[in-house]
């Protein structure tokens, strides 16, 4: 247990960080600060502060000599790993500031800002123009080819509050708008235990983006917090089960999730490469559990470098996953227990890339080109067959 005394030396460390709102920093000149995020690149790529330069972890105390000319800013996702990296940064005698309440409070002060009310005419005025060919037409490819919304189709448009999904709703209120097929949409955003910051960017960013939002409440956050074994695993089971059935209870016979290009040719590796097996994410699913529903993913041939230039260009600010895993510090810690597979699968990629252009096409090309007599087992339905079993039948 800490003595009164060590409590006291810890809130006179507190007492000598220097702290900068979000709203005194807009205030400042540009050129007299950097600005740095030392969350994961995960967490940076996801979404960041404009102008902000990614320098994870530990890795700003080496760099530290590369900010002794102007004041220096670090953030994280909620101020409290910046606070302790700036008492360090202090010590080597730099003018130091940690962003008060991380990159959420960033988020929520973008949020409340007073748009014009054009903004949302001018966002979508991008997809058309802007974006149509690397985002619009890739959305509607998709539709088309695995023939994803139908005559009569009454689809939840599953909002989880970050970029891949807004997107996909300010996509689907296009396709309502112009497509000649008679579907419903619903908006349906399942609070899932996030803190009430969070909830409130959620609704203020579909209130800027005039997307209007189908709320409700579950507490899936809290049942899988203290699950020790793949809690991130059970919790997307239970979010797929509460979305199919409260679509289902709306009338809907489809529900629509933001998965996207790189999410599919991610998943292909991930599943070679730690589970030992070939498979992908499917750009349509018929739910096994719920009777008539089917999941599709709209998306499925939208590269997400164009979504986080759509957010840029617009000016958007979204959550990330916010839930009580990911929505703490812990997450700036690049080498932490959480780590992403995903993120090692992305570097990996980019890795290859360096080397071959097309190692991304190739990858999500490879699961349309099977050869199943070149496969030495592969599973049907469930039941497994092997090669050998039509060897001899010459």
């Amino acid at each position: 247990m800490e003595s009164n005394h060590d409590l006291k030396r810890e809130v006179m460390v507190l007492d000598n960080i220097k702290e900068v709102t979000a709203q005194e920093l807009a205030a400042w000149d540009r050129d007299s600060y950097e600005l740095v995020d030392i969350r994961n690149d995960l967490a940076f790529g996801y979404g960041h502060i404009p102008g902000a330069i990614s320098i994870p972890g530990e890795a700003i105390f080496a760099r530290s000599a590369d900010f002794r000319e102007k004041k220096l800013v670090v953030y994280c996702q909620k101020g409290e790993l910046s606070a302790g990296a700036a008492e360090r940064l202090q010590e080597e005698e730099l003018d130091v500031y940690s962003l008060q309440g991380g990159y959420l409070n960033w988020l929520m002060t973008a949020a409340d800002k007073a748009l014009d009310d054009n903004y949302y005419k001018e966002v979508e005025q991008s997809l058309r123009k802007k974006f149509r060919k690397d985002i619009w037409c890739n959305f509607t490819k998709a539709v088309r080819e695995y023939e994803l919304v139908k005559e009569g189709d009454k689809i939840a448009v599953c909002i989880s509050g970050g970029k891949d999904s807004m997107l996909m709703a300010k996509l689907f209120q296009e396709l309502k708008r112009h497509n000649k097929v008679n579907f419903e949409v619903i908006y349906l955003v399942m609070n899932p235990g996030y803190s009430e910051a969070n909830m409130e960017i959620i609704r203020q960013n579909a209130k800027n983006l005039h997307i209007p939002i189908t709320v409700f409440e579950s507490d899936i956050f809290e049942s899988v917090f203290h699950v020790e074994k793949s809690p991130c695993y059970l919790c997307a089971r239970m979010r797929r089960g509460y979305l199919y059935s409260k679509a289902k209870e709306l009338g809907c016979n489809k529900i629509a999730l933001g998965h996207h290009y790189d999410d599919v040719i991610e998943t292909i590796l991930m599943g070679m490469l730690y589970g030992g097996q070939v498979q992908t994410m499917m750009p349509k699913l018929h739910s096994t559990n719920f009777e008539g529903m089917e999941l599709i993913r709209p998306m499925y041939l939208i590269r997400e470098d164009r979504i986080k230039a759509w957010r840029d260009y617009n000016g958007l600010g979204f959550i990330q996953c916010a839930c009580k895993f990911t929505d703490t510090c812990s997450t700036c810690n690049p080498n932490g227990a959480n780590a992403s597979k995903r993120m090692d699968v992305k570097q990996l990629i980019a890795q290859m890339k360096k080397t071959n252009p097309f190692v991304e096409s190739n990858i999500f090309r490879s699961v349309e080109n099977v050869n199943l007599s070149t496969v030495v087992a592969y599973k049907k339905d469930g039941v497994k067959h092997h090669f050998l079993e039509t060897y001899d039948q010459i």
